[in-house]
C-alpha cells in the first residue's frame, strides 16, 4: 500500500506537469515541468525523500525495461533513420560532448560553491 501511495505522488506530479505543458505555450516537455515541480516540492520540504524513496528506487531498478518501447519504435522506423544515419551519429556525438562538458562545468561550480560555504562556516 505504501508503494502505491508513493507512486500516486509521482503520477500526480507528472499529471500536473502534463497540464502545465498543455496550458503554457512553451516548447518545454511535460516531463521537465514534472521534474521542476518535484524538485521544488522536495527543496521546500512539502515532500520528504522518504515519502517517495521506495518507489523511486523501484523505478530506477526497472528503468531498462522502460526503454523497450523506444527501442521498438526505432526498429520500426529504421527505413527513415538509415537514410540519415550519418547525420544522426554526428548529432549524437556532438550533443553528447556538449552535455558532458556542460555537466562538468556545472559540477565544478557546485563543488566550488560548497567548498566556499564550508570555509565560511569554519
Amino acid at each position: 500500500m505504501r508503494l502505491l501511495f508513493q507512486f500516486l505522488i509521482i503520477v500526480v506530479i507528472s499529471f500536473v506537469g502534463e497540464m502545465l505543458n498543455h496550458f503554457i505555450p512553451l516548447p518545454i516537455p511535460a516531463s521537465i515541468y514534472g521534474i521542476v515541480i518535484l524538485f521544488t516540492a522536495l527543496k521546500m520540504q512539502w515532500i520528504k525523500p522518504h515519502h517517495i524513496g521506495d518507489v523511486c528506487r523501484f523505478l530506477i531498478l526497472i528503468m531498462p525495461v522502460l526503454f523497450i518501447p523506444s527501442a521498438v519504435g526505432l526498429i520500426k522506423s529504421w527505413d527513415l533513420i538509415s537514410a540519415n544515419l550519418l547525420q544522426y551519429v554526428v548529432i549524437l556525438m556532438v550533443s553528447t560532448v556538449v552535455v558532458m562538458a556542460a555537466s562538468a562545468i556545472a559540477t565544478q561550480q557546485v563543488i566550488k560553491r560548497s567548498k566556499r560555504k564550508q570555509q565560511q562556516q569554519q
